[in-house]
């Protein structure tokens, strides 16, 4: 009879907790879900954000609310997600800036540890663009030129610590290029300097730089991807060209507030992934000029670290800074 009563104590427990454990999912969601987005409306990563809340919306039968918390480099985003409740009601659409910081500022938070990893969306690469009147035709005769470059050499980006910045640092690094970095606010301003003459060469996103280049006003002698990209396939890669080791992709995924129950991790991978894997949907991030990617949690979780280090890497190299 004790021995009944010990075994009765401890397996109850264990019942209560495996069931507990079992219950988020089954359950989830019983009510809206929030969608943390860290920029404000308009733009590449408030309209991916829209794109899934909207479908999701749709496919769990719940609101799927996208909370727009803009602010310098997505930290304040950051910062609300790892404070909520691990209950699967709150998502983070995170970006390439979100492992990118960790370099670049002191933050109150590690990127990957205090997070819960679902899935990588998509992966983006940038263009190196420059003024069409510029002497090379392609990414070899580019590396030349600037190799070769008689005075000062410049290059434009979106700002200090942008992808285009950092991109251009791992550039110069790996080619040996000497080159002065001028930031602007944004890609917007930084292609209309490009246009005027004011800086020689740029990385830059393809949604607004690709247009530019088909309609001449810009030219595209390389993209940063490890493959040439669907629809731009005359655009070779910098890795194919010249450079064998650069790659440079920005990336979009979701990720959750840290200690997410795996139930709920495995729930959530599959609803993204399942609305990610829809033609219509794809379609759409192909137009943002981004590649569907769909990985595990543990693979988005390696890729995220191996971001953290490469970055942290340049950034060491370069003494590239933040605003």
């Amino acid at each position: 009879m004790r021995i009944q009563r010990l075994l009765s104590g401890s397996v109850l427990p264990l019942c209560l907790a495996l069931a507990a454990a079992a219950a988020p999912a089954a359950d989830w969601p019983a009510r809206p879900i929030r969608f943390v987005t860290p920029a404000a409306p308009g733009g590449t990563t408030d309209g991916l954000s829209r794109i899934f809340s909207a479908r999701m919306t749709e496919t769990l039968g719940t609101q799927v609310i996208v909370d727009n918390r803009a602010s310098s480099s997505g930290v304040l985003a950051a910062e609300i997600v790892k404070a909520a409740a691990p209950d699967g009601y709150t998502l983070f659409m995170a970006y390439h800036q979100h492992t990118v910081n960790a370099a670049l500022l002191k933050l109150s938070y590690h990127p990957v540890n205090d997070f819960t990893p679902i899935t990588q969306l998509t992966e983006a690469g940038l263009a190196l663009v420059i003024h069409p009147s510029s002497p090379p035709k392609n990414f070899k005769e580019f590396l030349d030129w600037t190799r070769n470059f008689k005075g000062p050499l410049n290059y434009g980006s979106a700002g200090h610590g942008s992808g285009g910045h950092l991109a251009g640092e791992l550039y110069k690094i790996q080619s040996g290029v000497k080159a002065n970095h001028i930031p602007y606010k944004g890609a917007g301003p930084s292609l209309i300097a490009l246009m005027g003459g004011e800086f020689h060469y740029s990385f830059t996103g393809l949604v607004g730089a690709l247009p530019l280049a088909r309609a001449g006003k810009i030219r595209a002698v390389a993209v940063t991807t490890g493959k040439r990209i669907p629809g731009y396939e005359d655009i070779p890669t910098v890795k194919e060209s010249g450079l064998p080791d650069f790659v440079v992709v920005g990336w979009y995924g979701v990720i959750t507030p840290p200690k997410l129950p795996n139930p709920l991790v495995t729930r959530l991978h599959a609803e993204l992934v399942k609305v990610l894997n829809e033609p219509a949907i794809n379609k759409r991030i192909i137009g943002f000029g981004g590649t569907p990617v769909g990985s595990d949690p543990v693979s988005f979780r390696k890729f995220m670290l191996a971001d953290m280090n490469k970055w942290a890497d340049v950034v060491k190299k370069s003494g590239a800074k933040a605003d």
